[in-house]
């Protein structure tokens, strides 16, 4: 299992008593059943399991229903218009095939309406009330390339359409690196071990809320968060996934559910308690034990191997051998079970001692933001010095290449995140003369500065007669 959610289930079918023909009806879902989960994980299992024989019966990936289904009553629908409902069932998807696109008030990413839409037309699912606010007749856009919600405009939007076959795209040598955040879990991990001192009745409700059908809150973060990271690393299996421990500043885990209770005031928390220094320190280290939890179930449950762990904001030598001496304690032990450690690269400590850094760690990852911040002295969550920010500054060039040499001398990986690759050509063109193994990007510029790498490396091929 990767993953599972809550749904609301505001109303079930059941069989109409007292007819003469069988048939069904909705009523109100029971709050009781609301708060549990529709089927469990050995059906889900199950389900999966004949699914995977059904595929491997012929020999490809198959359109598998299993759910019973008769409300119809669609024959005003005309081809080429947009499909509102409430939600949708495997009886519609004749009518949801000549469809322009299709909305719902209910549903999640995994609904039939989704997962039919994927082939079939452009849906936006979830919406709440979108029966109500689109009238019958009237013209509408719907639109989901504008991040991860999509929306439905009035009437006819304008718009282009670029065309790029990424199959031809040859793959540079310098790949890609994909990182993934686990701000989603919304609830601050200590609230979820001491929900007692939480002392907000809106806080203690909303997390009574999301934690039910749970055993308890520490399975709640181990869950919610192994099951994010375990959707994206197997979506990217064998390949490695990269994935950071926490490195929320003190506001911003006050601002988590629960989190004011459990966080010091900071002036500065950009320069405060973050990173590796909560790691392995009182005041976060039960926290940082249901990441570690969260970690072992992605590798050892999952059988996600593939996930490489790094440690951000490590400030000095020693808090790094803390960090790693605790996670060895609670079971993530740097080199057992084929397990990679890498480091964030930003604190000009880390570069001055990279060699230090470089025996501990497989692979270092230079964060270009923070790298930036500390370099220059400039505060990049202050609006008054921004004009002062600027990732192309010869001196923090200069540490990132200090930085990249470290890793090649030392023989590991080397990497960056940050914006600057993707908001800067001629910064992209520099990590790759630098010879650096791996850069993240945004999804938006992938691939531009796929092609823009490409290039690079064919003249520096060039420039060094090889092929």
């Amino acid at each position: 299992m990767l993953r599972r959610s809550l749904g609301d289930k505001a109303v079930k079918m059941v069989l109409a008593e007292g007819q003469s023909k069988q048939t069904t009806r909705n009523v109100p879902t029971p709050r009781a059943d609301r708060a549990r989960y529709c089927v469990t994980d050995e059906e889900v299992l199950a389900l999966a399991g004949h699914a995977v024989t059904v595929e491997r019966h012929y020999g490809r990936p198959m359109d598998i229903e299993w759910a019973k289904d008769r409300l119809d009553g669609l024959g005003r629908f005309q081809p080429g218009e947009i499909l509102v409902a409430d939600t949708t069932t495997p009886d519609w998807e004749p009518v949801m095939k000549t469809a322009a696109a299709i909305v719902t008030n209910r549903g999640g990413r995994t609904c039939h309406a989704a997962i039919v839409a994927r082939e079939l037309a452009t849906a936006v699912v979830g919406t709440g009330d979108a029966t109500a606010q689109v009238p019958s007749g009237e013209a509408a856009t719907v639109s989901c390339a504008e991040g991860e919600e999509g929306r439905v405009y009035r009437g006819t939007v304008p718009f282009s359409v670029s065309r790029i076959e990424v199959a031809d795209i040859a793959r540079p040598r310098t790949n890609r690196m994909e990182f993934i955040i686990s701000e989603d879990v919304k609830i601050r991990p200590l609230a979820l071990v001491h929900p007692e001192k939480v002392t907000d009745r809106v806080a203690r409700a909303e997390i009574d809320r999301l934690t039910a059908g749970y055993p308890s809150g520490e399975a709640y973060f181990v869950e919610r968060l192994s099951e994010g990271i375990g959707t994206i690393t197997a979506a990217f299996w064998p390949k490695p996934v990269v994935v950071p421990m926490s490195d929320f500043k003190t506001d911003e885990y006050a601002n988590l559910i629960g989190g004011a209770d459990f966080e010091p005031v900071e002036s500065n928390p950009m320069l405060g308690f973050r990173g590796a220094s909560r790691h392995a320190r009182p005041g976060y280290e039960e926290g940082f034990a249901l990441e570690c939890r969260a970690m072992r179930r992605v590798r050892e449950k999952m059988g996600l191997t593939n996930v490489v762990l790094m440690l951000p904001f490590v400030r000095r030598v020693a808090e790094a051998d803390r960090v790693l001496a605790r996670m060895a304690e609670l079971g993530l032990v740097r080199g057992e079970g084929d397990l990679e450690i890498y480091a964030m690269c930003e604190v000009p400590n880390d570069v001055v001692l990279v060699d230090r850094f470089a025996r501990r760690f497989e692979g270092l990852s230079i964060g270009s933001n923070d790298l930036t911040q500390l370099t220059l002295g400039v505060d990049r969550d202050s609006e008054t010095v921004a004009f002062d920010y600027d990732e192309r500054d010869d001196g923090v060039q200069e540490m990132i290449k200090l930085a990249v040499e470290g890793c090649r001398r030392n023989g590991i990986h080397s990497g960056i995140c940050g914006q600057a690759p993707s908001d800067y050509p001629d910064f992209a063109e520099y990590l790759v003369t630098l010879g650096i193994d791996s850069v993240s990007l945004n999804p938006d510029t992938v691939v531009k500065t796929t092609l823009l790498v490409l290039d690079v490396e064919r003249r520096l091929a060039a420039q060094s007669g090889r092929p």
